[in-house]
């Protein structure tokens, strides 16, 4: 499992697919799915993916979700492919998210050997506000009809649409609350940082998502930040009719938005083994 997400991770990082040009990690993801029979994709408008994988009555639906696009750091003469390498225990490159999406990749091929609940996968564009705020002349249009976001917005507006809203959503992305030291952390009260006036049932069953996971690894650190779980929390239970439990699991990054970023080998162990552990969990 760890093979196989550090081959994914290494292979990902390389593809300069930075904001606005997330169409260039496209082939990469389809590949990954044609070779896993169960799947199928759904249609999102814009630069985003979603697949589906199972669709038993009897079990739960957890959507596993990492965005697609990075930050560019070069300009506009910017290496292709990225540089990328392995230094003792760490793996240095254009991680964010190529680690989170590393990580969902190798959890979609493992799913059609498991007995693991529904499962949808969100591949999301324009996660990513600092080249947007910084240098939209490095995006599409200058980044004109470009926000912060949009791409979690439209996947989740468009499950709602077709009635495919799952349980829970989970977000792999990068934290950098560590600051260079090794961890992994759980974002969870999301409408601490969104327009969201959460129900008690959704805070209730956050919470015991929130312990589940610490029952599998009690050093996770329980914190809060920003990134696209604010938007599918939002959008996925602002309309009253669902309760979406929405979370991020990120390991360690350092330094953070910027050349040379580090995720240590041994965090994103531990994020499979506990994901790995919670969807086995999650239909018992």
């Amino acid at each position: 499992m760890l093979d196989q997400a550090i081959t994914h991770i290494t292979e990902i990082a390389q593809i300069p697919s930075f904001s606005t040009y997330e169409e260039r990690l496209h082939p990469y993801i389809r590949r990954v799915f044609e070779d896993i029979s169960s799947s199928h994709e759904i249609d999102v408008k814009g630069n985003s993916l979603v697949y589906k994988v199972g669709n038993s009555s009897e079990f739960p639906t957890i959507a596993l979700t990492a965005h697609l696009d990075k930050i560019n750091h070069y300009g506009t003469d910017y290496p292709d492919p990225l540089p990328i390498d392995i230094i003792e225990d760490q793996i240095e490159g254009a991680m964010d998210d190529s680690a989170g999406l590393g990580m969902v990749v190798t959890l979609a091929e493992m799913a059609e050997s498991r007995q693991w609940p529904n499962l949808l996968f969100f591949f999301s564009e324009m996660e990513e506000k600092k080249g947007l705020k910084e240098h939209p002349e490095l995006l599409k249009n200058n980044g004109k009809g470009y926000t912060n976001g949009m791409g979690a917005q439209r996947i989740a507006q468009q499950c709602i649409k077709l009635d495919t809203v799952p349980d829970q959503v989970i977000t792999l992305d990068t934290t950098p609350l560590f600051k260079g030291d090794k961890g992994v952390a759980l974002y969870a009260n999301h409408w601490e940082l969104n327009d969201l006036d959460p129900t008690e049932k959704l805070i209730q069953k956050t919470e015991e998502t929130v312990n589940r996971f610490l029952d599998i690894d009690g050093e996770i650190k329980v914190d809060n930040n920003t990134n696209d779980y604010l938007h599918y929390g939002e959008e996925f239970n602002k309309k009253g009719g669902c309760t979406t439990v929405s979370v991020a699991l990120e390991p360690s990054i350092y330094p953070y938005h910027q050349k040379g970023e580090r995720v240590f080998i041994d965090d994103i162990q531990r994020c499979l083994t506990i994901l790995e552990s919670h969807l086995n969990d999650s239909i018992s």
